[in-house]
């Protein structure tokens, strides 16, 4: 997060509205690209941006800068949003794309886009060292927005089955990743 979105940020935080308009500013096509990539459908893109600011605006969701970069936390609260305007909506047939395809908008700095690019190679390649059964539970509960119980009914498979398949290929991800990036592994 630059010090100008940090400034920005903590001004909202503290009611200042012209400090909410410029993070709208800054980031409003972005996030507006991103639903309209997931769900190909322009009034749920309005509605999640619509949803995304307003819990900006009343602290529902709050940033926390030592978790990571503020650009990849807004982008992570849309996808959510997204996801649970689908669900309350009961629209199954969209369909969400990964999330890790960031759009590209005009206003995002090189530096940023690089970063998402690389980040987001390294999380296919972790995924692909994933068996096929870890591999499509994956991609049915992150990339498609699938609940848990949706999978296990989805793969025939029992509830407790789903959620340790799931909790294995996140470990295995997490080492994959955290090695890739010469992280610390968690012991």
């Amino acid at each position: 997060m630059s010090n100008r979105d940090l400034e920005h940020y903590q001004k909202m935080i503290d009611g200042d509205k012209e400090s909410l308009e410029a993070i709208y500013d800054k980031y409003e096509k972005l996030l507006y690209s991103f639903v309209i990539k997931l769900s190909s459908d322009p009034s749920l893109a309005e509605e999640v941006l619509q949803e995304v600011f307003i819990k900006l605006w009343t602290h529902k969701a709050k940033y926390d800068e030592t978790k990571g970069k503020f650009s990849s936390w807004i982008v992570t609260i849309t996808r959510y949003t997204a996801i649970d305007i689908i669900r309350a909506k009961k629209n199954e047939s969209v369909s969400l794309e990964e999330e890790t395809d960031m759009p590209e908008q005009q206003g995002d700095s090189v530096e940023d886009l690089v970063e998402w690019k690389e980040k987001s190679s390294e999380v296919r390649k972790a995924i692909d060292q994933l068996s096929d059964d870890q591999q499509k539970i994956v991609h049915l509960f992150y990339f498609q927005g699938c609940s848990q119980s949706k999978i296990a009914e989805e793969c025939d498979l029992p509830l407790g089955t789903v959620k340790g398949r799931l909790r294995l290929a996140l470990k295995h991800l997490k080492k994959h990743i955290s090695t890739a990036e010469g992280g610390i592994r968690d012991a």
